[in-house]
């Protein structure tokens, strides 16, 4: 599809198999896992996040990390990416490029706006960040770095200190910013993260706006919503709307939408955005991507079957919206419940034996036109 002039290019970063995994139960077998990220490999995404490099102790999810990654068959065109809280993490990492690619996000310094989220979550205190930021700055620069990102975590709010305002986190941006320049360095990308599902959609617009109107130079922004209370699409859909051609979005998604951190307060009810709903809702928009869309919702499929409960998503329980030789036929029966629901995948095996009134086929001259191509509306 060609992507409309008003809107920013899109990237989507699939976060299934980190940000997923690590709220999901530790049995998963790595064959379970193997199987989920080779068939998100075949879905045309172009990032997607393997695992992390963390303590089993404290994330036993991640255990077989380096088993995966030794295991997993990767795809030509695809970046696989991890995370890594430490320099200890990073080098175990380090071991496994190719088929593993740094971050494109580094160098970038980072804060989270709350203290307390980050010493439960990386026990350590939001002024030990801060205390790093010059030594990753001197680091980067000695490696040659010309340019590099700002970013902030928890920035719209906490569930242990409440809301946060755009004033403490334009701050935050901004001594980031001012360390980087002072050494030379060029800011050209920004990353916001959300991790207790604090976004609204008004305030993440007004805060890329703010990011616009101060530095013009900054291009690419990358977004980290968590879905707790059901509006990380929305604002990513007005983060789409405030953007431009000229900017990149980069978006973190989940297959299925799972996603959360034990740290954080909601568990796995924290979500993420499905990344099959965010293709679909591309789609619709006109916004160019190069994802199949079938064989992403066979993923959040196979990624229900593999975590043992029902996932988040609408597109891969509803189906896309039905166009051409994809529309329902006129005499589909009764469809109540999920499993019949289906049928958008499965044909009319989903709903062998349901109930059905009609008498004789149904027939429409709106039909008519719509199959011989023309307007579904019928003069009467």
């Amino acid at each position: 599809m060609t992507r409309p002039n008003s809107y920013p290019r899109i990237e989507i970063i699939e976060e299934g198999m980190r940000e997923g995994m690590q709220i999901e139960s530790a049995d998963i077998s790595v064959d379970d896992k193997l199987r989920l990220l080779d068939a998100l490999s075949g879905t045309g995404l172009s990032t997607i996040v393997v695992g992390s490099f963390v303590s089993p102790k404290w994330t036993p999810q991640m255990a077989h990390v380096d088993e995966i990654v030794s295991r997993f068959t990767p795809v030509t065109g695809v970046r696989y990416t991890a995370l890594a809280l430490n320099e200890k993490g990073r080098e175990r990492a380090a071991q496994y490029m190719p088929p593993l690619s740094e971050s494109a996000e580094f160098p970038r310094t980072l804060v989270h706006l709350c203290d307390v989220f980050v010493r439960r979550n990386a026990n350590k205190s939001q002024a030990e960040e801060i205390a790093a930021w010059p030594g990753i700055i001197e680091r980067s620069v000695a490696s040659g770095a010309t340019t590099a990102g700002i970013a902030i975590n928890a920035a719209w709010g906490s569930n242990w200190l409440g809301p946060f305002d755009e004033e403490y986190r334009m701050d935050m941006l901004v001594r980031q910013y001012d360390l980087w320049t002072a050494a030379g360095v060029t800011i050209d990308r920004v990353w916001i993260g959300d991790p207790m599902a604090w976004n609204v959609p008004d305030q993440v617009a007004a805060q890329l706006r703010a990011v616009k109107a101060r530095w013009p130079q900054i291009q690419t922004f990358h977004l980290h919503l968590h879905d707790a209370r059901g509006t990380a699409l929305l604002s990513a859909y007005e983060a789409m709307k405030v953007l431009g051609p000229e900017d990149t979005l980069i978006l973190d998604t989940s297959i299925g939408g799972m996603g959360g951190c034990p740290y954080g307060g909601h568990g796995r009810m924290t979500r993420m955005i499905p990344t099959e709903d965010l293709v679909d809702l591309l789609n619709e928009l006109g916004i160019e991507n190069d994802i199949d869309l079938d064989r992403l919702i066979e993923a959040a499929v196979l990624a229900e079957e593999i975590v043992g409960h029902p996932l988040w998503g609408h597109v891969s329980k509803a189906g896309p919206r039905p166009r051409g030789e994809l529309l329902y036929p006129m005499d589909l029966p009764f469809i109540e419940t999920e499993a019949q629901a289906q049928h958008f995948r499965l044909g009319a095996a989903a709903y062998r034996g349901a109930r059905s009134p009609w008498t004789k086929p149904i027939e429409s001259p709106a039909r008519d036109s719509v199959e011989r191509g023309g307007s579904p509306h019928v003069e009467n």
